[in-house]
């Protein structure tokens, strides 16, 4: 959610049971100014909070020229020193993987351990070699917060346009969704790069409009139902929540540019899913 409107959004997301104190939110409000300015960002979101066993992780996330490229993550223990996130390499994506379980702690140096023991030699006396893989936890919040924003980050059909120079910005003409439009999953899409827009064959997309439909729609995840859809606040505000991320929260508010995204939880993914549905 757009650091500029935050005390409104907080209110708006407030059904999900977290929130922020009012010491949280003060210092936020005047410490993502200060982020914007320092690291010259175009806009600065607050991204959410993963809950630890010994702590709390804020994150945020700056954007640039390019709102889908342009993206830098930092993270922050007291809300007020920020702290840049190493971008998500696949081998890193790996290492995670393997050597972590369970919560986070809530410390960024606490370091993960794994033994993999690898069978070399032939004949009679193989030998086993150990091999260690060691991750920190500042590494697996990168890659929680990587994931998450691939799999679940959401954006109404309209608020993001993309230029014929392929940059993607904000939609300064766009006026909310309808009460109509909102209720249909297709007019939510993720906020990532387009994966299944290859599959799509001339009929699907005879009526598209390349500047607007370019990413992929929710009612297109796999396994289906994994989206709640309510209305709240008097049915005047859409929103949405993930089944497989417990924790991220979508909102929009019809026939207004008001919209964003929070994520509250844990940092772990619902395995369970496809038993669940």
């Amino acid at each position: 959610m757009d650091s500029n409107s935050l005390y409104y959004s907080l209110e708006l997301v407030a059904g999900i049971g977290h929130i922020l104190t009012l010491e949280q939110r003060t210092a936020l409000e005047s410490s993502l100014v200060l982020l914007k300015k320092n690291y010259k960002f175009s806009r600065v979101l607050f991204w959410g909070k993963i809950l630890g066993i010994n702590g709390v992780y804020f994150i945020a996330q700056g954007r640039g020229e390019d709102e889908m490229k342009d993206k830098k993550n930092l993270y922050s223990l007291n809300c007020m020193d920020w702290f840049l996130l190493p971008p998500a390499s696949d081998s890193m994506i790996e290492e995670v993987s393997k050597a972590t379980k369970g919560r986070f702690m809530g410390d960024p140096s606490f370091v993960y351990e794994h033994q993999e023991i690898h069978r070399q030699g032939k004949g009679n006396e193989p030998v086993n070699e150990k091999a260690v893989i060691t991750v920190t936890e500042e590494k697996r919040l990168a890659v929680s917060v990587h994931q998450i924003d691939a799999e679940v980050s959401v954006v109404p059909r309209g608020a993001f346009i993309k230029s014929p120079r392929g940059l993607v910005q904000l939609n300064r003409s766009f006026c909310g969704l309808s009460e109509a439009e909102a209720r249909k999953l297709d007019n939510f899409l993720h906020f990532r790069q387009s994966k299944n827009m290859k599959k799509k064959s001339a009929l699907d997309m005879g009526d598209w409009n390349p500047a607007m439909d370019y990413l992929d729609a929710l009612s297109d995840d796999i396994p289906k139902g994994s989206w709640s859809l309510q209305f709240e606040f008097a049915r005047k505000v859409c929103v949405l929540r993930s089944l497989l991320w417990f924790g991220l929260t979508f909102y929009h508010v019809p026939m207004t540019p008001q919209h964003g995204y929070i994520y509250i939880g844990d940092g772990t993914k619902n395995l369970d899913l496809p038993f669940m549905l």
